[in-house]
């Protein structure tokens, strides 16, 4: 291949030189100033040229050709008018042609237009670049080149325009996030946790299906994790189809307000108290010379797969922290059996690991704060919701299986024992 040096490239004033047409060598000379601005300027200025001529030949189809006259044609051409167009996260102002019915009646639609005028791209690509960290005031700063002339044309790129977008896209995601029918979803797990956002607190719900896969269920807003907001949020999963007679594990964090939402809404299901939270709780009573080796202990009670030995020994560490430290001998007896569910359950391994803890609720409920870093006023519970949301429906799109799926179909048959077993024993109480 020849190479080309430098002073070989045609330039604007070389294309005058050259005996041409006058319409190519003006032709020419566009593409070349265009072709200064960058490529893809280039490309926006060939494409827009592209795009008049789709449109022209949408309305040669439903019209006809031009200067033919046909008695039987339904539309007529009705001259031209100002457009508008999504490119590059920018509105782009378009010369369009109009179509009128034979009878003057009505303006048909060119689908061509309706197409490339549609603004789901632009809201689309604001959303993105939001939860991405790019703020309103800079987020003309990261659109891509389109050449001089179509920028100054070019709208919807201003801080107040790109905040109109988001929050409307992020209010149609809290829309359908809360509207997912749950009938045909068939859940082995549910997790429940909150999420503090500078002032204000979202309760937040996570499952897992029986195959592994997790799904944000809903949220909802409030001031603290109180009875109330737990109420709210299990009364709407169950309103849109929630099933849990066919045995269900709830995971959450040991709030005691909602283990008491979940006795009023959800009736008997085995509930599973995170660890980790009740490990913090208990060392946070104590010295930190004491720390590790009260530590060790609890890791090894609930890493043991005999659930009697385990029980056994945190009754015996919560005894002899009776005297010394009574308040984490107090946190610790505190729903001390429900930290061990899933053991009387019989899981065991990678499984057992994963839902003995919130951790999976809490990953997602890491990327609603990343999302939201830029955030320094939440303004109201609507912004609080509509955020989360946002980050819960990004958290989705990043998701994998929990690690020990495979074993989730033995602990949905577990959950419908120890529900059957609690019916009996109710049963059998009611009879005497």
């Amino acid at each position: 291949m020849e190479t080309v040096s430098r002073e070989q490239v045609a330039t604007s004033e070389a294309i005058e030189a050259i005996a041409l047409p006058p319409r190519v060598q003006e032709a020419l000379g566009e593409l070349v100033s265009s072709a200064k601005e960058g490529l893809l300027a280039l490309s926006v200025g060939v494409g827009l040229g592209v795009l008049a001529e789709l449109m022209e030949e949408e309305v040669d189809e439903v019209v006809g050709a031009k200067g033919r006259h046909d008695p039987q044609r339904t539309a007529v051409r009705h001259g031209h008018e100002s457009g508008e167009v999504t490119l590059g996260g920018r509105r782009v102002q378009v010369e369009r042609p109009r179509v009128r019915s034979a009878d003057g009646m009505s303006e048909l639609p060119l689908c061509t237009y309706q197409h490339f005028a549609s603004r789901d791209p632009l809201s689309r690509l604001v959303l993105e670049q939001m939860l991405a960290g790019v703020s309103t005031r800079r987020f003309e700063r990261t659109r891509e080149p389109v050449g001089s002339e179509v920028e100054a044309a070019a709208r919807s790129t201003s801080r107040s325009a790109v905040s109109r977008e988001f929050v409307a896209r992020t209010r149609e995601n809290l829309l359908g996030l809360m509207s997912r029918r749950l009938d045909d979803v068939r859940l082995a797990v549910l997790m429940l946790d909150g999420i503090e956002l500078k002032g204000r607190c979202c309760l937040v719900c996570l499952g897992i299906t029986s195959d592994g896969v997790k799904i944000p269920l809903g949220l909802w807003d409030g001031s603290t994790e109180n009875a109330t907001v737990a109420r709210e949020l299990l009364s709407n999963l169950v309103s849109r189809g929630l099933d849990t007679g066919q045995g269900v594990l709830l995971v959450i964090d040991g709030a005691k307000a909602l283990r008491k939402a979940i006795d009023e809404v959800l009736g008997p299901v085995p509930v599973q108290r995170c660890v980790r939270h009740k490990e913090r709780n208990v060392l946070d009573h104590l010295p930190e010379r004491d720390r590790p080796p009260v530590k060790q202990r609890l890791r090894r009670a609930w890493a043991r797969d005999d659930h009697e030995r385990a029980l056994g020994e945190l009754r015996s560490l919560a005894a002899e922290l009776e005297r010394p430290h009574p308040g984490a001998a107090a946190s610790l007896r505190e729903g001390i059996a429900e930290t061990l569910t899933v053991t009387r359950l019989g899981v065991k391994g990678s499984l057992k690991r994963t839902l003995q803890s919130t951790n999976p609720c809490e990953s997602m409920i890491e990327i609603v704060r990343r999302t939201s870093r830029n955030v320094k006023r939440w303004q109201s519970g609507d912004m609080c919701l509509r955020w989360t949301a946002a980050g819960m429906l990004e958290a989705e799109r990043q998701f994998r299986k929990i690690i020990g799926y495979r074993d989730l179909a033995t602990l949905a048959l577990a959950v419908e024992r120890d529900l059957h077993r609690h019916q009996t024993q109710e049963v059998l109480l009611t009879l005497v």
